[in-house]
């Protein structure tokens, strides 16, 4: 094993949480790698941090840019990078020291292009939390088609931190900037290329969960646009699966309809408005699709009354849900 890994770590005012990761990934037991330290407009004294770690390893490169968000820092790696196999990791998170040996060893093994290691989830304290993707309990080779049916059941993991992938699968591709979500858009468009990944059991990748996140509201009406960006490739993949993948239709109703439900039990109840465009679209989009509701098999029961209630009276049924959580102590979105 003697193919070189680039290791992309895009970074945005992460000097409480850099060095660790970076630690981690220096650590690694393989030893052919480059490590690609992509700061993204830092404005909180990383940029200095990331040049001192550059000093101390001189497999570790430094590059600095204006903010674009993340998927622009992973681009400018991929771009950068020389290896033939890219890997990446969140500033925010760390991983095991044989995860690349182990991701490496399975892609030889295997001759796939892309490779998945297993994760965990961690509080900033490093306590375990549930579990989001279960690990299989052996090496597992999931088809394409196996894979994308485990995404739209919400079950699999879109993210590119996990894997190790091929570099000539970048050729035609990059993570798409100024949208969230953006593992699941560009992971669903490799899929169409590839037999299938590869997925170890040890979970060898650790997600911080961080109290400030892009998904949490910084005010009581702020609105994270992920939940918006989910429903755009909730549409997209709906009209791939219509056109490529017939056998997995109504797992992407299924798909759509969880996004939606998902998007309206987080908006403020503030933005619930008739000027508010894409909310009404949302509720639009329920109220035609009643009968998929009803009987689609991969909702679950609870997940059909929610859907069902949201449609009739989407509005009142958040107000209602609000002052129960009210009284029973609990804080809601107004």
């Amino acid at each position: 094993m003697n193919e070189k890994i680039s290791v992309i770590v895009p970074i945005y005012n992460s000097i409480d949480c850099l060095e660790r990761c970076v630690q981690s990934v220096c650590a690694q037991t393989y030893a052919n790698l480059e490590i690609l330290l992509i700061d993204d407009g830092s404005t909180d004294g990383t940029d200095k941090l990331c040049e001192r770690l550059a000093s101390e390893d001189n497999r570790i490169r430094t590059y600095h840019k204006q903010n674009g968000g993340a998927s622009s820092a992973r681009n400018m790696g991929i771009g950068l990078a020389e290896g033939e196999y890219l890997g990446f990791v969140d500033s925010d998170d760390y991983i095991e020291p044989d995860m690349y040996e182990l991701l490496m060893s399975a892609a030889e093994e295997q001759s796939g292009p892309i490779v998945q290691i297993s994760r965990d989830e961690v509080d900033e304290e490093g306590n375990r939390l549930p579990d989001i993707c279960i690990p299989p309990e052996s090496v597992r080779f999931c088809k394409a088609e196996d894979f994308l049916k485990d995404l739209l059941l919400h079950r699999g993991d879109c993210s590119f931190c996990t894997k190790l992938v091929k570099r000539e699968l970048f050729e035609n591709h990059r993570f798409p900037e100024g949208a969230l979500n953006e593992d699941f858009s560009l992971l669903v468009e490799m899929l169409q290329e590839i037999d299938g990944i590869t997925v170890l059991p040890k979970q060898c990748y650790h997600v911080v969960c961080r109290r400030e996140s892009t998904t949490r509201k910084k005010t009581q009406n702020s609105f994270s646009k992920v939940f918006a960006d989910n429903i755009d490739n909730a549409d997209k993949i709906q009209k791939l699966v219509d056109r490529k993948y017939s056998a997995l239709h109504s797992y992407a109703v299924r798909f759509n309809l969880y996004q939606r439900l998902d998007y309206l039990l987080h908006i403020p109840i503030s933005l619930m408005t008739k000027d508010n465009i894409f909310y009404r679209s949302v509720v639009k989009y329920l109220r035609k699709h009643i009968h998929h509701t009803v009987t689609n098999p991969y909702l679950t029961v609870k997940n059909k009354v929610y859907l069902l209630l949201l449609t009739i009276a989407p509005r009142t049924v958040r107000i209602v849900h609000a002052k129960k959580m009210a009284r029973q102590g609990i804080g809601q979105t107004n």
